[in-house]
């Protein structure tokens, strides 16, 4: 009875196994390896009919670069405290300081040039003329005006008196210099006012009322001031470049 039962139980097992081995091969699917149908894929996807509307190699270098500034601000992002607002913040801030830095000091001085002889460079004047119109400027507050004519009249006028040879190419810097060997006592001043014309002349650094006042001073009192006439002459191989007069 015991083997009757067994038999029972393992009939089953053999009738399904004898279904499957008489399904044949026709019931399993046919499958393709897989190294030879990624090889057919990529051949196929190789096609010029699938790459008309790719993006150059311009457009594919701008996404890059692009993707590489992303990552960046968003890795300064996280690190910045209030992530995009604090950076944003910090931004703006820097962005305050160039421009405040940049209207302090002015564009950067250039070296002064024969075509830039700025000093006389409406041709020869009085230092009478100069005067005038140093005060036509002052009158209307031109004052970055007004001292580069006044600084004109300084030089014209030392001309005039024969304590400066006359030399349109000089510079600022070079009159006060020369200047200061037959007006010693005036020295310091007449650097000042060749720095001041320096300043508003290639630094674009504007002046004011007291700058100019300062300039028109000295130029009055040169005016009632007795060269030294025992100082030796200068040596003008030691003369300092400056400013265009």
């Amino acid at each position: 009875m015991t083997g009757g039962l067994a038999g029972t139980l393992t009939r089953p097992a053999a009738v399904l196994h004898q279904a499957t081995a008489q399904g044949g091969d026709g019931d399993v699917p046919v499958t393709t390896p897989r190294l030879p149908a990624r090889e057919d894929a990529e051949r196929e996807l190789s096609k010029p009919e699938y790459h008309e509307h790719d993006p150059g190699l311009f457009q594919r270098t701008i996404d890059w670069l692009w993707d590489r500034v992303g990552d960046l601000l968003s890795t300064a992002a996280g690190a910045a405290p209030g992530g995009w607002v604090g950076l944003t913040a910090v931004a703006v801030v820097l962005i305050l300081l160039v421009v405040a830095l940049r209207l302090r000091l002015g564009k950067l001085r250039a070296e002064p040039t024969s075509a830039r002889s700025f000093l006389f460079a409406d041709g020869p004047r009085s230092a009478a003329e100069h005067r005038a119109a140093a005060e036509a400027h002052a009158a209307e507050a031109r004052w970055s005006q007004a001292l580069q004519e006044r600084m004109r009249a300084i030089v014209r006028s030392l001309e005039e008196r024969a304590l400066l040879d006359p030399r349109p190419g000089r510079t600022s810097d070079e009159a006060a210099f020369e200047a200061g060997h037959a007006l010693p006592g005036h020295a310091a001043d007449l650097r000042a006012a060749a720095h001041a014309f320096d300043e508003v002349t290639y630094a674009d650094r504007p002046a004011d009322q007291h700058t100019y006042t300062r300039v028109a001073d000295l130029d009055t009192t040169l005016q009632r001031t007795a060269p030294h006439l025992e100082s030796s002459a200068p040596d003008t191989a030691a003369t300092p470049r400056g400013g265009s007069a």
